[in-house]
């Protein structure tokens, strides 16, 4: 079958090229060489790392890593409590995007009642702490300063006390490095969680909260010169068209619905709660019976996994698309 692919770079509006491939030569493996020497690397299949999004009691953790390089790190956390400390970031912004559950942020730039599906962004240096009721989140923390792509749907608040049944107590605040990970305090210390509220009242700035534009096919919320971090909607009946970004590293995240993922690195299907990521160069392409929804952060420097594996893809075989449906989107 004949398919069209994308050549697309980060940050581009539009393609750079779109070429016309058979699919089965697109999917299979390189012809046999005609050389006694080896000139293709064995590259193993994409793999899934998988988180469940429905709520379970369980004894308070850190943030689970899931990928991560020197510079960006993507983390999945569930909560039924207080975060133990107030936190400051010295190097990154810390966007979060609410999977599930109630969770109140607590800033100095106000407080946000976050909602599923709802993204915010925690300026570098702006302490932050979080109240979760059964619930789970990512967190995308990337070098300062990132940028709004999309108007705010709303903004922090000045709101206190923060939540019903808050109290005054005992609380720390940690000042980190290396995107907040654990063993890269640089100090921790008594604070004052009310005079840290009361700040928002001499702050003009807000933190602002997004969400995908339902009638868009692409959002993309956040960027900096190396990083794109937006939201794809896959909808049944499109045509199926490839995409290959040839400078960036794309990490997939599937918010709700089913869909297969076809890639060079072999087949996989999708649901909600899985993590993917496609290196940079590879062509892919979604295909999709259902309305379907990702979350998709490209990075321009290789963003390995850091998670365990919970299954691999399927390598490609012809007969698989027979039971694949004909309606597609990359």
């Amino acid at each position: 079958m004949k398919v069209v692919e994308d050549v697309m770079v980060l940050g581009a509006d539009r393609q750079l090229r779109s070429v016309v491939r058979d699919e089965h030569l697109l999917l299979s493996p390189p012809h046999s060489s005609n050389v006694p020497v080896k000139l293709w690397r064995d590259h193993p299949p994409l793999t899934v790392v998988h988180f469940p999004q429905e709520y379970r009691a369980q004894p308070f953790a850190p943030p689970r890593g899931v990928y991560e390089n020197d510079e960006i790190r993507v983390e999945w956390q569930t909560m039924d409590n207080r975060q133990p400390f107030y936190h400051r970031n010295c190097d990154v912004d810390e966007i979060s995007y609410q999977i599930a559950g109630e969770r109140t942020l607590m800033t100095e730039l106000g407080v946000i009642e976050h909602r599923t599906g709802e993204f915010s962004r925690i300026p570098r240096g702006v302490a932050h702490d979080n109240y979760g009721r059964s619930e789970s989140h990512l967190l995308f923390y990337i070098p300062a300063p990132v940028t709004e792509l999309t108007p705010a749907d709303r903004e922090s608040q000045a709101v206190f006390p923060p939540f019903p049944g808050w109290q005054p107590g005992k609380v720390n605040e940690a000042v980190t490095q290396c995107m907040g990970t654990p063993g890269h305090d640089i100090t921790v210390f008594g604070a004052d969680e009310e005079q840290l509220l009361e700040r928002v009242h001499s702050e003009d700035e807000r933190m602002a909260v997004l969400r995908a534009d339902p009638d868009l096919e692409t959002t993309w919320l956040y960027g900096t010169d190396r990083v794109r971090l937006g939201t794809v909607t896959v909808t049944p009946g499109r045509e199926r068209r490839y995409r290959r970004t040839l400078d960036a590293d794309e990490i997939q995240y599937q918010t709700t619905g089913r869909r297969t993922l076809i890639t060079q690195r072999g087949i996989v299907d999708l649901g909600p709660g899985d993590f993917v990521r496609i290196p940079l160069g590879i062509a892919h392409a979604s295909v999709t019976t259902e309305p379907s929804e990702y979350i998709s952060l490209l990075s321009h420097h290789e963003l390995p996994q850091i998670a365990e594996t919970t299954r691999s893809a399927e390598p490609y075989a012809a007969e698989r698309f027979e039971t694949l449906s004909a309606e597609a989107h990359s």
